[in-house]
């Protein structure tokens, strides 16, 4: 089902910008190598929005907590949507 693989890909998405924040956890990581590159550019396109409206606090960056939260709403409303559609 189309509906199925949709859900499965927002979960994979949510796996690799939880793989991101426990991954800066880590200082001396260098983000300008690869794989480490390519999974910051593919996580940025989620958290920059949220980064733009709430700027971090101290050193803490909660943008992650506000993209985690509003990309596992759109999962839900577009998995149901599809489930409605019988796809």
């Amino acid at each position: 089902m189309i509906s199925y693989g949709v859900y499965q890909l927002f979960n994979l998405i949510m796996f690799l910008m939880l793989v991101k924040v426990l991954l800066s956890w880590f200082p001396n990581i260098n983000w300008y190598n690869e794989p480490f590159c390519s999974l910051r550019k593919f996580t940025d396109i989620f958290f920059e929005p949220f980064r733009k409206v709430i700027p971090p606090i101290g050193m803490i960056d909660i943008s992650p907590i506000l993209a985690f939260f509003v990309l596992g709403i759109v999962q839900q409303l577009l998995f149901a949507l599809l489930l409605k559609l019988g796809l």
